[in-house]
């Protein structure tokens, strides 16, 4: 890589790092992805509700809430045009590069942010050299401005090479609420993917080190429970009430005593919780947002199976309603020893890296994994790679940062790998 392309990739790293936005208001990413996309001398591109299965969307926010977000992205200057194409929060986008015979080789990149403020630490680079966030409150805590930057340079290694075949890229919305992969995964763009990388920086392992194969996704499923009784006056009538609280109470205790399961890992968690309007009031309306992990799909199905059950019984305890929706959800997955022993030979060769690691357990949860299965339910193959960076602060924390010099060795490889399975077809 040159060093004209090298300072041409961290200043659109940058660019996207200055302005982070959550799940399906990625208004302003997408709309510079696509200006540097249209650079490229691409088949097809594909934009917002052409990219999607839109009535697989989960999370969507309001229209106020998108209506703000998309005259951020206006007022940043985001191509206008673009800019009307996503209007609705149809936000991502897939590039297509045919060139000749070949395999169809897919690779995703996830493209949000998360609702964290970043650092103004003199220590922290990105306020220290002038790329902190714009959007107070939010900020790339995961590395995935440097994920979509890594996209993009793969690609221009990819139409700089002798390439063979068919390259789809995959800039997907909402990993962070896992609401997301679902609706890119049924777009009908994965249908005749034979093979499919995804890409993560970071994980803990250290710049220099490349994962050949990640594991050890956990199926989730993000929920919402809202509570309703009735108020009444809690000094002189507390028994005209219907306490939402108390219900909420009962259902946060009991789903902590969900049993752990003896096929795996099992996780819960009531992230977000209340209700009540006053100290005086019986409470009328409470609600909590949570998670429910599994080591496979079917552990976080028996976990939600349980949890439906508490949330119900707590509700009927107290007299009350619940309604439950599922916000986002993924499945596990597993990496592909074929694609990963493809990664692990190129990332011995390539300059910068220093160690390679043949798998490693991610430990939480990405909804990658429907893309994965999706390919892989139709005899494709599917592989998610780690590249290391020295990331100062930990995933979603304010001081989350990347070593840039990393998103080179991220690009390297994967296009290596890319040009690799294009000429062997494991």
């Amino acid at each position: 890589m040159s060093a004209l392309e090298s300072d041409a990739y961290r200043e659109f790293r940058r660019d996207l790092h200055r302005h982070p936005e959550p799940a399906w208001r990625e208004f302003y990413t997408t709309a510079r992805i696509v200006e540097e996309l249209r650079k490229r001398e691409l088949t097809d591109l594909h934009i917002g509700p052409d990219a999607l299965a839109t009535d697989d969307r989960m999370n969507v926010p309001d229209d106020d809430a998108l209506a703000e977000w998309e005259r951020r992205a206006r007022d940043a200057g985001a191509d206008p045009g673009t800019v009307d194409e996503l209007t609705g929060g149809y936000t991502g986008c897939v590039a297509v590069v045919e060139r000749g015979d070949g395999p169809v080789i897919g690779l995703r990149v996830d493209i949000d942010a998360l609702p964290i403020p970043e650092s103004e630490d003199g220590d922290h680079v990105p306020a220290a050299e002038g790329f902190r966030s714009e959007h107070e409150g939010f900020m790339h805590a995961c590395g995935h401005d440097a994920h979509a930057t890594m996209g993009l340079g793969t690609l221009d290694a990819v139409l700089d090479s002798d390439f063979s075949g068919t390259l789809k890229l995959f800039f997907q919305p909402g990993e962070e609420q896992v609401a997301g992969g679902k609706p890119m995964a049924e777009s009908g763009h994965l249908d005749d993917v034979d093979y499919l990388y995804a890409v993560h920086v970071g994980l803990d392992h250290p710049s220099g080190e490349v994962v050949c194969g990640v594991d050890g996704f956990l199926a989730v499923r993000h929920f919402l429970a809202e509570f309703t009784g009735d108020p009444a006056h809690a000094g002189a009538r507390p028994e005209q009430g219907r306490n939402a609280v108390q219900a909420m109470a009962a259902a946060v205790q009991n789903l902590y005593a969900i049993p752990r399961h003896a096929d795996g890992p099992t996780r819960v968690n009531a992230g977000l919780v209340g209700g009540g309007t006053a100290t005086n009031i019986i409470p009328e309306e409470s609600h909590i947002e949570g998670e429910l992990r599994g080591g496979t799909t079917a552990l976080a199905a028996y976990m939600s199976d349980h949890a439906d059950r508490i949330l119900e019984s707590a509700a009927a305890m107290h007299d009350c309603e619940v309604d439950v929706a599922t916000k986002g959800e993924a499945p596990s997955a597993t990496s592909d020893d074929a694609l990963a022993g493809i990664v692990g030979d190129v990332a011995g060769g390539t300059a910068g890296v220093t160690n390679v690691v043949d798998s490693a357990d991610l430990g939480g949860s990405e909804d990658a994994t429907y893309l994965m299965n999706h390919v892989q339910e139709q005899g494709g193959l599917a592989c998610y790679l780690g590249v290391g960076t020295d990331h100062p602060g930990g995933h979603h924390t304010s001081d989350f940062d990347v070593v840039e010099d990393d998103i080179a060795i991220g690009i390297d490889v994967i296009a290596g790998a890319i040009r690799r399975v294009a000429e062997t077809r494991p």
